[in-house]
């Protein structure tokens, strides 16, 4: 009996389905990955594919190569997220021993929980793919390699991570802006090559993003400590019982969990310039919104939470909570940089719609006597405008991310062509690359998975790059006529139509053909992965970077061992040149000109 459905008279069943193809043993056909079907032929012991290692500052990515997401994402620092290194090192030499030492075993110990816990593979039979930062500093690259062959691994192959975040999507050519925790850098290529002296980076990424929320939660937040006692809790209302953020809460892992999963970028404020009076010098509203961790509970001490009663508000009770009650307000003498931070909290939370968040914490040590946990109150504004840290701009130093990106641009229109005399290797670039980089822009990185970071970018780059507003400051000399205003991006005003990024979730309406074609075209991967993903697809093909095999590295260490045993009589024995990438000490390019020829034919 059939038990098919009934049909109408005279029209037949269409089921459609997949041919399923089994697996018959002793074929040669097995599975490359427990996690990926596949039927790609491996060695005897399947062991070709390479392990692929993504070294951040604070989180590493590890994985097999043809894999389509790393296996194994874990704080090497621990679970509070203590970075493994910073921007910055110690001048005497006693102590900067100290802390490579100290960097060395905990490299060492990452490493051995790549191999050991998360993938479980011998290193001996395993190359390495690192995924290295362009600016990552040559005796880190140096102890991770030396802990890499120390384990017999076969080769080590160094390969840039904004290359492999452009291969990832299919691309070749592109201008990537990779925001980590330490720093983001701009870095544009074409043809497959990174042109490294056009590299330009800001210190204002994750590390930045993270104090500056830690400063404004301690300034902004509100804090309701456990009640003593279950009768206290009924008894005793909510509002009496507010107080100000205790810097023992805000630990590193309740900072990063509120980043991570309560934060957001908001759209740019329109008239926020006018608004704020950016003619007030910024070294008077940086000091207290920029500043570091450990200078956070100083700079924010001084400020009052009474006048900011919609902070305290939740969406389930906003008369509920009050900030500070009388006992604990303090007298406030406001400064020049206070009444600016007064001024933009109360322009942000009157153009916020974001809603005020409850989330328990872990009392501090002086009040665990209490019952429960306590409630951090995060408010929406802070929430949405935490990150505009990363899109304030006019400092040297410490350029935003759009004017990083522009910088980079205005860099990446030299020529770079090799002399015609050259017949072995002959590369020409085109004149202008402009165009085709600002249509091909890239955004990796953790700090770009905030949502609406990458939207927000977009608008940054248009914002910046518009003409600067007319000058109302009267001259000091009225006989003279005022200077021509300085105008830094007016030749990269006529770009403007082709900016497009790439892995724009939210692409605005195209302004021309190219920038039609490649925003929002990229593969939809996450930013913090890219760069992992191209190892894998690098490690797959059989490609990368430069390749250092173990034999070369242990010759190497032989000759330096050896110069480290001569005599100390000497005055400066020649040191063994490292064979690692270095980009900042590479030698010049084939038929590259010379810096002065006139006195190179003298000494000849």
């Amino acid at each position: 009996m059939s038990t098919s459905p009934a049909t109408p008279r005279g029209k037949t069943t269409f089921n459609p389905t997949t041919p399923a193809t089994s697996r018959v043993a002793g074929a040669g056909i097995v599975q490359a990955s427990p996690h990926y079907t596949t039927t790609r032929r491996h060695s005897l012991y399947g062991v070709e594919d390479r392990v692929v290692i993504d070294p951040g500052s604070l989180i590493w990515k590890v994985g097999f190569s043809g894999e389509g997401k790393p296996r194994s994402v874990f704080h090497p620092g621990g679970v509070n997220g203590f970075p493994l290194w910073n921007l910055g090192r110690a001048a005497d030499p006693v102590e900067r021993a100290e802390e490579d030492r100290m960097l060395e075993i905990r490299l060492q110990t990452s490493l051995r929980f790549v191999f050991h816990d998360s993938l479980l593979t011998d290193p001996k039979a395993r190359k390495v793919i690192l995924v290295e930062h362009p600016l990552l500093p040559l005796y880190i690259k140096d102890i991770i390699a030396r802990l890499l062959f120390e384990n017999q691994v076969p080769s080590v192959s160094f390969a840039s991570s904004h290359l492999l975040s452009l291969l990832a999507i299919g691309r070749i050519t592109g201008l990537v802006l990779d925001c980590g925790h330490l720093e983001s850098v701009a870095l544009p290529i074409f043809a497959a090559r990174p042109l490294f002296p056009q590299l330009r980076t800001t210190p204002l990424a994750g590390s930045r993003l993270t104090s500056h929320l830690r400063a404004l939660l301690l300034m902004f937040g509100t804090y309701l400590p456990p009640p003593t006692s279950l009768s206290a809790a009924v008894n005793i209302p909510a509002a009496n019982r507010s107080t100000r953020v205790p810097q023992d809460v805000l630990t590193d892992k309740v900072v990063e969990e509120i980043k991570t999963r309560c934060c957001f970028v908001g759209d740019t404020l329109k008239g926020a310039d006018e608004t704020l009076g950016r003619e007030t010098p910024s070294e008077d509203c940086g000091s207290e919104m920029d500043a570091p961790i450990s200078d956070a509970a100083h700079s924010e001490s001084d400020f009052s939470h009474s006048g900011f009663d919609s902070v305290a508000s939740s969406h389930q009770d906003s008369s509920e909570f009050s900030i500070v009650p009388s006992s604990h307000t303090r007298p406030m003498n406001k400064s020049r940089g206070e009444s600016h931070l007064q001024a933009l909290a109360a322009m942000y939370k009157r153009h916020s719609t974001a809603t005020d968040l409850q989330m328990r914490v872990v009392p501090p040590p002086s009040q665990q006597t209490g019952t429960g946990r306590g409630t951090l109150i995060i408010p929406g504004w802070v929430r949405e405008r935490a990150a505009e840290v990363l899109f304030e701009g006019g400092d040297v130093d410490e350029g935003s991310l759009a004017e990083t990106i522009l910088n980079a641009l205005l860099k990446a229109c030299h020529i770079i062509q090799l002399q015609r005399q050259v017949t072995l290797l002959f590369l020409q670039v085109p004149v202008d690359l402009r165009k085709t980089l600002a249509s091909s822009i890239l955004v990796t990185g953790g700090t770009a998975m905030l949502p609406g970071f990458i939207p927000r970018l977009h608008a940054e780059l248009l914002r910046s790059i518009a003409p600067p507003l007319a000058q109302t400051r009267e001259t000091y000399r009225h006989n003279r006529p005022a200077p021509p205003q300085y105008d830094k991006y007016a030749s990269l005003r006529p770009l403007v139509p082709y900016f497009a990024i790439l892995n724009n979730p939210s692409p605005p309406p195209p302004t021309s053909d190219r920038a039609s074609a490649n925003a929002g075209k990229a593969p939809a991967f996450s930013p913090s992965t890219l760069a992992w993903v191209g190892g894998s697809l690098a490690g797959s093909l059989k490609t990368g970077g430069v390749e250092v095999p173990r034999e070369k590295w242990d010759e190497n260490d032989v000759n330096r061992n050896d110069e480290d045993s001569m005599d100390v009589s000497m005055e400066s024995p020649p040191r063994a040149k490292s064979i690692l990438p270095d980009w900042t000490r590479g030698a010049l390019p084939p038929g590259a000109p010379m810096a002065n020829p006139s006195k190179s034919a003298q000494a000849a």
